[in-house]
């Protein structure tokens, strides 16, 4: 390939599929974590609100939400810049995800130390920051590893609405020169980014596995 092909691949492609992955990552984190504790929130009206947005983004294409945010939203006269788009379809679908892992991680706590916690005069939110979301980031390591790996993945999809990524740069790389195998290049690049952080999580969750044990 020429140098032109690679600039797209490495200084276009490359960075702009790791700022989608890390973006998005952060935002399904946070937005994914509130929907985990509102599905098993005491309060019955956030529990079916969470439990509808899981099922809801969970059980559609990742392209529909992208194309929706991107091409419908601008007819209601909302409209966000292309990466800005990508990273919020991303980030509204992975946090249906991330909320199932966090909800699993909750209802795994055992009862007892709820009883313990209520004990002690500690309101549910403080509960929740002191007692049962540092336990639950503990366990639930590898599960959220899968998901983000997914995520990395998943940035590719952001091709269909222009998102300057990996995956487009190859598709412009493979329209504009013929070169097929350019794909097969773009897929080792996913596997720069998708080997370290899996790498990440084996540690962490060793980490976590040996502060358990003590």
């Amino acid at each position: 390939m020429n140098a032109e092909s690679w600039n797209l691949l490495l200084r276009i492609g490359l960075i702009t599929t790791a700022g989608l992955s890390i973006a998005a990552g952060l935002i399904s984190l946070v937005l994914g974590t509130v929907i985990g504790i509102f599905r098993v929130s005491p309060v019955g009206p956030l529990r079916v609100l969470a439990s509808g947005y899981v099922e809801f983004f969970r059980n559609i294409p990742l392209l529909i939400c992208l194309a929706f945010i991107f091409y419908g939203l601008p007819k209601a006269g909302i409209t966000f810049p292309i990466f800005e788009a990508g990273v919020i379809g991303l980030s509204v679908y992975t946090a249906a995800f991330v909320a199932e892992v966090v909800r699993a991680g909750l209802q795994s706590i055992g009862h007892g130390q709820i009883e313990a916690g209520r004990a002690l005069g500690l309101s549910y939110i403080q509960m929740l920051r002191l007692v049962l979301l540092p336990q639950v980031f503990g366990m639930v390591i590898p599960p959220l590893g899968t998901v983000f790996i997914a995520l990395v993945k998943n940035t590719s999809v952001a091709s269909a609405i222009v998102v300057p990524e990996l995956m487009y740069q190859a598709e412009v790389i493979a329209g504009r020169y013929f070169y097929p195998n350019v794909f097969l290049i773009a897929g080792f690049m996913y596997l720069i980014i998708t080997l370290p952080l899996a790498l990440l999580v084996n540690v962490m969750e060793k980490r976590s596995q040996i502060g358990h044990r003590r």
